[in-house]
């Protein structure tokens, strides 16, 4: 399944610096992340995106410049199917911008999009009146209760405001927990750790927080 990359930064980082890191571990996975990638950037406290057909490693990752927040999304197709660029995450609406990773089976929700992962993203507008957090976790223990089985669901939804968090796995620890690495004014969330830096905290399953 695909790779998820989250960044918060008091200061703005290159981002070219951990789009170079997130690559490497992208094209070093057991599971294949070559069906396309993408990612998202604050600009003056705007959304700006990037998608891409190609594997994030084959791309010119020194065509970013700074930011203060940034998701990175590689892709790994359910049985090679959807591949296309529409299909790449980061998933927006509004100001919100969404990245999935996981399988699930036997969902029973009914709900418009091209792939699971974006069902799931209109899926959590169901439950916004409860407020940005309490609709997250109620839209997972919905999605828990109509499916057959979850191998894993991880999401990071963002504004420029606030990001959410849900990590959930039921199998596959090694390959689906989510880890998370702090220093100075920065926080970065990363499906793995970055082979170049240490002090990295793995996150808990069944984790749904404010990051």
């Amino acid at each position: 399944m695909c790779r998820l990359l989250w960044i918060r930064s008091e200061d703005p980082i290159e981002i070219a610096s951990h789009l170079h890191q997130f690559a490497s571990l992208a094209q070093a996975s057991p599971e294949y992340q070559g069906h396309g990638w993408g990612c998202a950037w604050l600009h003056h406290n705007r959304w700006q995106y990037y998608r891409n057909i190609n594997p994030v490693w084959l791309d010119d990752l020194n065509q970013f410049g700074k930011t203060t927040l940034f998701l990175a999304h590689a892709r790994s197709a359910f049985r090679d199917e959807g591949i296309t660029v529409e299909n790449n995450m980061p998933f927006s609406k509004d100001n919100e911008a969404f990245i999935f990773n996981g399988e699930l089976s036997g969902v029973r929700i009914r709900q418009a999009g091209r792939i699971g992962a974006e069902k799931i993203f209109h899926f959590i507008d169901r439950f916004r009146h409860l407020g940005p957090l309490r609709a997250l976790e109620k839209a997972v223990e919905v999605i828990e209760k109509r499916s057959r089985y979850i191998r894993a669901m991880n999401m990071i939804l963002a504004t420029p405001e606030q990001s959410l968090l849900a990590s959930l796995y039921n199998e596959n620890e090694g390959y689906f927990q989510m880890y998370r690495h702090c220093t100075e004014g920065m926080t970065i969330v990363c499906s793995q750790p970055y082979p170049s830096a240490q002090d990295w905290s793995p996150i808990e399953n069944r984790t749904i927080q404010l990051l």
